[in-house]
């Protein structure tokens, strides 16, 4: 369990997030949940949305979902094995919802060589799963949560306190790569000698409720606490999924016909995300390394 200076009630719904976001932040296992979201799929059928990954590795990501009591491996018949979604892994669909809603509110957008005058362009779109990922990638690190969550709890904080609340153990100038990180991605501002979150770090509110709820196993309408009251049902209108962490190109892979994917509510009172798979790959997302500018934190 995570290990912070925070009161106990507060120190145990940080380990619960973090341990959470340690499932669900690596590589491609928003995108293997997502494949799996309408109905359980054969290896045969799940290989095709993630071509590029050998099947050591896919077998391997399956295995530790599974684990992680996300993924259920089921022998219908003999040689007819179907990888599906457990309870667990249902219920965080919509959690996937209100992460991808930030990041469709609070992320750049990429940039993207227009065709006709080769200059570079941002996207007027990005795919849902894009933003579920690029906004894991900025709050899944090991430190990230406590020390956001301090922020949030404590205000503006020097890197001495904010060392002492959110990573007690380790050296104090450990804090500063940390934070740094932070400030860099624009959820956190240093102003002189003191840390606070930034008007997007506020806003990932909604996103920390549901991780919390989530973690408890309770509903996502039920969550109270330091990130306030329950997140609002919010639609999501995106592109396709063609998705990659920062920095990577997404391999090339045969297009299927464009469906548009529809990341919408199936009640008025809880989100939950409605995926296509067969949409994930319908077009090539441009390399992931843009500098913000006029829009949110870096992806």
């Amino acid at each position: 369990m995570t290990t912070t200076g925070l009161p106990r009630s507060t120190q145990v719904d940080v380990a619960r997030v973090t341990e959470s976001l340690e499932m669900i932040t690596p590589l491609w296992n928003a995108r293997i949940l997502m494949t799996l979201s309408l109905q359980p799929l054969r290896y045969a059928r799940i290989k095709p949305h993630l071509s590029w990954l050998i099947d050591g590795t896919l077998h391997s990501k399956l295995r530790r979902l599974a684990e992680a009591g996300l993924v259920e491996r089921s022998e219908v018949t003999r040689g007819h094995v179907t990888y599906g979604l457990t309870a667990r892994g249902t219920d965080l669909l919509p959690v996937l919802t209100v992460i991808a809603a930030w990041g469709e509110k609070h992320l750049e957008r990429p940039l993207v060589k227009n065709q006709d005058t080769g200059q570079m362009e941002r996207v007027a779109t990005v795919a849902p799963a894009r933003n579920v990922e690029d906004t894991l990638a900025l709050i899944g690190p090991r430190h990230a949560t406590p020390i956001l969550w301090t922020l949030k709890a404590r205000g503006a904080s020097s890197a001495r306190a904010l060392s002492a609340a959110a990573m007690p153990g380790y050296r104090p100038s450990n804090i500063y790569p940390q934070v740094d990180r932070l400030v860099a991605d624009g959820l956190a501002h240093k102003d002189g000698r003191l840390y606070d979150l930034s008007d997007s770090g506020h806003a990932l509110a909604p996103v920390y409720r549901s991780l919390s709820a989530w973690a408890r196993g309770r509903p996502l309408a039920d969550t109270h606490g330091l990130w306030g009251q329950a997140p609002v049902a919010t639609r999501v209108k995106s592109g396709p999924w063609a998705t990659t962490q920062p920095g990577m190109t997404v391999p090339a892979s045969p297009a299927p016909a464009a469906v548009s994917p529809a990341l919408a509510p199936q009640s008025t009172a809880t989100p939950v995300a409605s995926w296509k798979p067969g949409d994930l790959f319908s077009h090539q997302t441009p390399v992931r390394h843009a500098l913000s500018q006029a829009g949110g934190p870096h992806r």
